[in-house]
């Protein structure tokens, strides 16, 4: 891949992610395992999973100039999200990558995984800490490259 195009870009840009994240978050609404950590449809759940993907992978810095990193700490606290619900969480968004139509080649597949690997497992430290010296050190939306 060209180094100096971005995940953001070479995924599509705002346009793509947010249909990909439309279609993980049906899917997780509807999933048995991922019924407990998302048990509702919140409003405003795709735009900011869209914001979030989006400046991790290159793009707008809209979710910190929004939000800022502790809502995505404050929102995973009290979860105690599982192994289970951590692994079907990654097996489902990489199936909603084919789904929403984003590139299939292996590099740009292997950037997402590993940025969901990393994103759920932080999330799921975070969403077990029962003190702020338990929480996962990240304290900025990860910047994520080739």
């Amino acid at each position: 891949m060209d180094s100096m195009t971005s995940l953001y870009e070479h995924a599509g840009g705002d346009e793509a992610l947010h249909r990909l994240e439309e279609i993980f978050y049906a899917k997780a609404l509807a999933d048995p395992v991922l019924r407990e950590v998302f048990p509702r449809r919140e409003p405003h759940h795709v735009d900011r999973l869209t914001w979030f993907t989006a400046e991790s992978f290159g793009g707008p810095d809209r979710f910190t100039r929004e939000l800022g990193f502790e809502h995505i700490i404050e929102v995973h606290r009290g979860l105690r999200i599982t192994d289970e619900q951590r692994d079907r969480f990654v097996q489902v968004y990489l199936e909603s990558l084919d789904e929403a139509d984003l590139p299939d080649d292996e590099p740009f597949r292997a950037a997402v995984r590993s940025h969901v690997e990393f994103g759920s497992r932080v999330a799921q430290q975070n969403s077990r800490a029962e003190t702020d010296e338990e929480l996962h050190p990240l304290r900025e939306v990860p910047h994520w490259d080739w």
